[in-house]
């Protein structure tokens, strides 16, 4: 009877150990699927960090320009404002250059800014875009 029961602590004791081996294995499969899963995460954590730095680093190129634009163009209004107070004839060619950008024909830039059949056209060509002039 002995032998029965140290037979079957014998029978248990390797398949305990068989059983613990095999959860070791499993154990040592699953850390090394985890450390690639974590060297994948890390390539792309990097690649998103230098698509921000390229993304940051060109909103601050273009506000840079922006700025630029900015300060170039500020004075603008004052200079058109002092070129249509020296000339006032001019603030006819100003506003029929607006109407065509408007889409104003030929006819509506002579009645409206008294302007002549040729100097309506070549407004119309100049500022009209790709619109053909009748």
């Amino acid at each position: 009877m002995w032998y029965g029961l140290l037979g079957f602590v014998l029978l248990l004791a390797a398949v305990t150990g068989y059983v613990l081996y095999w959860q070791g294995r499993q154990l040592q499969v699953l850390k090394e699927q985890l450390e690639q899963q974590e060297q994948l995460h890390k390539k792309q954590l990097s690649s998103l960090v230098r698509r921000l730095d390229n993304y940051l680093a060109g909103s601050m190129q273009m506000g840079k320009e922006l700025h630029e634009l900015r300060e170039q163009f500020a004075p603008m209004p004052d200079k058109l404002l002092q070129l249509e107070q020296r000339d006032p004839g001019s603030l006819s060619f100003i506003e029929a250059a607006r109407l065509v950008g408007l889409g104003a024909t030929i006819e509506d830039l002579q009645h409206a800014c008294g302007l002549s059949q040729s100097e309506a056209e070549l407004l119309q060509r100049i500022h009209g875009g790709k619109k053909a002039v009748d």
